[in-house]
């Protein structure tokens, strides 16, 4: 089979197209806002704005650098959500209207899916059944998985996402948006015992965050009365004790995952699976029959290329949407 498929991944603020052929990614463009920046966080109205100035030149780019004419489609994909109203209108608008004119197939994705099929990108590849631990701003799940379109999920976040937490402790010592990665950054040069913060335990296999972040603005509030000095001078030993405490949150409850379930192939999605102590955790995981998966960065953070694979397996399987299709903000 000779299958190429133009992916649309606009549920946030990247703007991202690719081509995939067959099981092959040509290319996989993706554009940050870095308006948002100047806000400390996504400003929705702004992210449909500019992804409906900008999504024309990334399509153009997305075929000029895969080689590929548009009239060489066999169908086009778009993100169904879940994400922000406004930007999923935009990746859907035109992903029809592409669907229309060259009267090609048009294939709805769900975001967390995609993110759960990015593992199948690059070598090596979990074999079914796998546990899959998305993490990633808006969400944090376990998720069975059965085989490319059977998802089971056994546990989830009942406050904050993973993202959103540390998010919102990185604006707390004074970092600017996105703090994640700049937090990861700084937690290499500080001592991650030299604070202690709860662990929280939920039920089962959820997880909440909230009661982290809640501890660490009382933590705060407590020092800086001592010493108003005392994030400046100790910002290093801050973010390695208190990303510390999150992802071993993180890395208990996947344990009891794999106890629960018996599953040794584990994977990971999510723009917090970039998250280099997290990375460091899950690699010593392996071992005992465990094998970890990690996709490649530019598949972790929200992209067109997760999005055109899960296209190519549902396309095998004739799942197709029409015009008809509503995007669906809320989870699916």
């Amino acid at each position: 089979m000779n299958l190429i498929i133009m992916a649309i991944e606009s549920s946030c603020d990247e703007t991202s197209v690719a081509i995939i052929h067959n099981k092959k990614i040509l290319s996989n463009i993706i554009n940050s806002q870095k308006i948002h920046k100047n806000y400390g966080g996504v400003i929705p109205e702004l992210a449909s704005r500019n992804h409906q100035k900008i999504i024309i030149s990334i399509i153009n780019k997305a075929l000029k650098n895969a080689k590929i004419k548009l009239n060489q489609l066999n169908a086009i994909a778009f993100t169904r959500g879940p994400g922000l109203l406004g930007s999923l209108l935009i990746g859907a608008s035109f992903a029809k209207s592409i669907s229309l004119s060259l009267k090609i197939p048009l294939i709805s994705i769900n975001h967390i899916h995609a993110h759960i099929l990015s593992n199948f990108i690059n070598k090596p590849k979990p074999k079914f059944p796998f546990l899959c631990c998305i993490v990633s701003g808006g969400h944090t799940q376990i998720i069975i998985i059965r085989n490319y379109l059977c998802a089971n999920k056994i546990g989830e976040t009942k406050d904050d996402a993973i993202g959103e937490a540390i998010d919102k402790i990185s604006k707390l010592i004074n970092i600017n948006y996105p703090g994640g990665a700049i937090l990861d950054i700084y937690a290499k040069y500080g001592n991650k015992n030299k604070f202690k913060f709860p662990i929280t335990i939920v039920p089962r296999l959820n997880f909440s965050f909230s009661g982290i972040k809640t501890a660490f603005l009382y933590f705060l509030k407590k020092n800086k009365k001592k010493n108003k000095n005392f994030i400046k001078k100790n910002k290093f030993n801050i973010c390695a004790s208190i990303q510390e405490s999150i992802i071993e949150t993180l890395i208990n409850k996947l344990k009891k995952a794999i106890k629960q379930t018996n599953i040794k192939y584990i994977t990971i999605g999510g723009g917090v699976a970039s998250n280099s102590r997290l990375k460091n955790k899950l690699t010593k995981l392996s071992g005992n029959k465990i094998k970890i998966f990690i996709p490649n960065s530019q598949y972790c953070i929200d992209n067109a290329g997760m999005i055109a694979m899960t296209a190519y397996y549902k396309y095998l399987n004739n799942k197709f949407s029409n015009l008809k299709t509503c995007i669906v903000p809320k989870n699916l």
